[in-house]
């Protein structure tokens, strides 16, 4: 099974038009779309990034974020963009 991490992310609309996705958690995490559903579709991408950066430095992922994906009950938000 994949392993599951459950990241806070902030969506904000970028000056120039667009959106920005950033993390509390991980600084380094920056992705942007043209839309609301683009920039959050690049999230896992970003995500995967962040990851091999904290793997080359040897630093931890913060533990809270791992979750177990056995568990009967996971707990987890999502943005939803109606039409």
């Amino acid at each position: 099974m994949a392993e599951l991490l459950k990241v806070p992310l902030i969506l904000s609309a970028h000056a120039e038009g667009g959106f920005v996705v950033t993390s509390p958690v991980f600084p380094e995490l920056v992705t942007e779309g043209d839309t609301i559903g683009e920039a959050i579709h690049n999230v896992r991408d970003a995500v995967l990034a962040v990851i091999e950066i904290y793997e080359d430095l040897a630093k931890p992922l913060p533990a809270h974020i791992r979750q177990d994906p056995g568990a009967s009950r996971i707990s987890f938000e999502s943005l939803v963009a109606l039409p």
